[in-house]
C-alpha cells in the first residue's frame, strides 16, 4: 500500500520560499508518478508540478502558473519527492498536496482524479 505524507509547510513571507517534502512508503519513489497539488479555501484544487517515473524518463511537468517559481525533485535514497517554492506569494497561500500513481500517462498526470493515492497535505500560508 503507497502512503504519502507532506511536511515543510507554514508560514513565509512574500518573496521567500518554502520546501516541501512528501515522503513515500509503500513503494519506490523511482516507480510512482508524483505530483503536487494545492487548494485554496473556495477554491478548486490546482495542478502545480508532476515528475514521472523514472521507468518512462522521469521527465517533470510544470504549470504555467509556477513554472520559474517552483522547483520538483526526487531524492531515491530519501524515497522522497520535494517542492521547492521560491519567489513566494500570497495568492500561493493554501494546502499543498502530493499525489502518487503507478502508471499515468503523460497527459494524465495534471488531473488530480488520476491520481490513486494521496498525502493528507500541508498548509501553507504567506503573508507579511
Amino acid at each position: 500500500q503507497v502512503r504519502l505524507e507532506e511536511s515543510g509547510g507554514g508560514l513565509a513571507q512574500p518573496g521567500g520560499s518554502l520546501r516541501l517534502s512528501c515522503a513515500v512508503s509503500g513503494g519506490s519513489v523511482r516507480d510512482l508518478d508524483v505530483g503536487w497539488f494545492r487548494q485554496a479555501p473556495g477554491k478548486e484544487r490546482e495542478f502545480l508540478v508532476a515528475i514521472r517515473r523514472t521507468g518512462t524518463g522521469g521527465r517533470s511537468v510544470y504549470a504555467d502558473s509556477v513554472k520559474g517559481r517552483f522547483v520538483i525533485s526526487r531524492d531515491n535514497a530519501k524515497n522522497t519527492v520535494f517542492l521547492q517554492m521560491n519567489a513566494l506569494r500570497p495568492e500561493d497561500t493554501a494546502t499543498y498536496f502530493c499525489a502518487a500513481d503507478r502508471s499515468l500517462i503523460l497527459s494524465s498526470l495534471s488531473r488530480g482524479v488520476n491520481y490513486d493515492y494521496w498525502g493528507q497535505g500541508a498548509q501553507v500560508t504567506v503573508s507579511s
